[in-house]
């Protein structure tokens, strides 16, 4: 495929960042080495700017999180992320990150190098069969037949239906391979997404299911975020004095300060609606799969989802709505308009959740508010909640951390919380941050992002702190430090633990080095780092952090090693029986 004599010759990595220009994307995201750095190269010379990660899992969290960012501010902003990995091992240390995209639903093309055709099932350099792996983790996993159709494949993305990852394997010889630029056809930006909206006699139906129930709970799912729905939900929520239950990252879509929010008597809400109408939620583990004993049995689910595929998951819904969420949305009101309907807030149903309500707050209070030390998580989030800015963007992952940080520390605005989300992913933290950080640093610097990890999470992805001081944002990372995974052990404990003999088998698996000094990783790059143990020293810590805008910190706090959530009215993962 060499050009002939006189014809403009273009690179298989110049064609590839072209092609990828053409679709107006901002940003590459990767780890470049053989056979890719090149791409990456050919990417900056075109406008592209190339962000270079240091694990190829945070490559991907950061790619599709800067997307779902940039959508905060850019609506109808659906361009996929780009990222590029390098063969072999690079390759699968971003499946886990492709895996995440598609379970989460995000928007992301893969560019992975692979080994030269001539080389195949010879043991090449780093050679795997990375086509066929990658099928089980994206929408679309292919192999270019030549350099012609690589525009065609980049264009053919992610975002139409149910977002997710695609893969586009690149053989190594294609990267420097040259072809005439006469022969390419460099495929025209594709649209955003069709808009469709529900069947008219479906929304009739449905409305007639809402009106005719006694306990109804509107359940705001993250696809309700994407679709940029929080006008025409919270007109929704506000017409017809619906109580509602956002899911984790569709926080904010109505503020979580807004009276109708029931997050704080989520089990009560649960267990006892008879009418439940999912926007663009899903019925998986996090909503324990709509089942008893979380749900009643006769309980009527409306189902408002873009993927047909997700209809009648789980449960037999009374009604289902397939569209765009905020399509669908939109024709509610409309009929709602027509047939006006009003929940009582003087009604018993309310009046149990208002109870339940401000149970729960107290009892989370009295945590938050006890004067023992170490502190326990309710202390430390009471103190984040008030100090971090309204308007910040929160990234949370960790088991307890994340768990308690979604109730103690609430959201005013749509897309702007991110946490492990529906693969319950550990590692995402960081590279979400960046992310995000990226995304305000181009269009509202003044933005803070606020990034609160478990210790054994930051460990998933610690070293991308260098990224972080390498582009100089001024991300704030909390670290809640209990020495291990759910929990640890004090120091004293952990002298008495290793008197019986080797860590290995006198230590619990859940347990980490006690104290470890995290913030001395911010400090090695040129951050600023904190170590506290003391609500005083955490005031202070936090308040440094966010005064300074120029420079990325990291508030090691201390906490009891035994602290855990308050007693639940069910386990946190409803095991099923099916």
């Amino acid at each position: 495929m060499a050009s002939g004599s006189g014809a403009e010759a273009v690179s298989g990595a110049q064609l590839i960042a072209e092609s990828l220009k053409a679709q107006n994307i901002e940003y590459m995201f990767g780890i470049v080495g053989i056979p890719v750095t090149e791409i990456a190269v050919a990417a900056q010379a075109v406008g592209i700017k190339y962000v270079g990660m240091r694990n190829e899992q945070a490559v991907m969290f950061f790619v599709f999180t800067f997307l779902f960012f940039l959508s905060h501010f850019v609506l109808f902003s659906s361009r996929p992320g780009v990222c590029l990995v390098v063969s072999g091992p690079g390759f699968l240390h971003a499946l886990g990150g492709m895996a995440n995209a598609t379970i989460n639903c995000w928007p992301l093309i893969v560019i992975g190098g692979s080994s030269d055709r001539n080389q195949e099932t010879m043991g090449a350099f780093q050679e795997f069969p990375q086509v066929e792996a990658g099928r089980l983790y994206n929408k679309l996993s292919v192999r270019p037949s030549s350099l012609e159709v690589i525009p065609f494949f980049l264009r053919r993305t992610s975002i139409y239906g149910r977002p997710g990852a695609c893969y586009i394997d690149i053989p190594g010889d294609f990267v420097n391979l040259q072809v005439n630029k006469s022969s390419v056809k460099y495929m025209e930006c594709c649209l955003p997404p069709p808009v469709s909206t529900a069947e008219q006699s479906a929304v009739s139906k449905a409305l007639c299911i809402i009106a005719h129930s006694k306990q109804p709970l509107l359940i705001i799912g993250k696809g309700a975020a994407y679709s940029h729905a929080e006008n025409n939900i919270r007109k929704l929520v506000d017409l017809c004095g619906l109580p509602f239950l956002p899911t984790p990252m569709a926080k904010g879509v109505v503020p979580d300060d807004h009276p109708n929010c029931v997050a704080a008597a989520r089990s009560t809400a649960l267990q006892h609606a008879d009418v439940i109408i999912l926007l663009g939620a899903r019925l998986n583990w996090i909503l324990h799969f709509g089942l008893p004993p979380r749900f009643r049995q006769d309980v009527k689910v409306i189902q408002i989802d873009i993927c047909a595929e997700e209809l009648g998951n789980n449960v037999r819904p009374a009604a289902t709505l397939f569209g765009d969420i905020n399509a669908v949305t939109q024709q509610l009101l409309e009929e709602f308009g027509k047939r006006p309907l009003k929940y009582p807030s003087n009604s018993e149903w309310w009046k149990q959740l208002r109870e339940k309500i401000v149970s729960n707050e107290e009892r989370s209070k009295g945590l938050a508010l006890q004067k023992t030390l170490p502190m326990n998580y309710y202390t430390v989030f009471h103190h984040i909640r008030e100090l971090i800015p309204k308007d910040c963007i929160i990234v949370s992952e960790g088991a307890n951390t994340m768990d308690i940080g979604r109730t103690m520390l609430p959201n005013y605005y749509p897309r702007q919380r991110l946490d492990a989300g529906t693969f319950g992913t550990m590692g995402v933290g960081l590279g979400f941050a960046i992310a995000a950080a990226m995304v305000a640093k181009d269009r509202t610097p003044e933005k803070r992002i606020i990034c609160i990890e478990g210790d054994s999470a930051f460990g998933f992805s610690g070293m991308e702190v260098e990224t972080i001081c390498r582009h100089n944002l001024p991300i704030l990372i909390i670290v809640v430090n209990n020495n291990g995974i759910y929990t640890g052990l004090d120091a004293d404990a952990w002298k008495e633990m290793l008197k019986f003999g080797d860590p290995a088998t006198c230590v619990p698996p859940v347990s980490l080095l006690p104290n470890s000094h995290y913030e001395k990783i911010m400090s090695a790059f040129g951050g600023k780092g904190y170590f506290v143990k003391t609500p005083e020293e955490l005031q202070n810590a936090l308040r440094a952090s966010l005064a300074d805008k120029q420079t990325p910190s990291l508030v090691n706090v201390m906490i009891d090693p035994q602290s855990e959530r308050k007693k639940q009215e069910f386990h946190w993962l409803t095991r099923s029986n099916l």
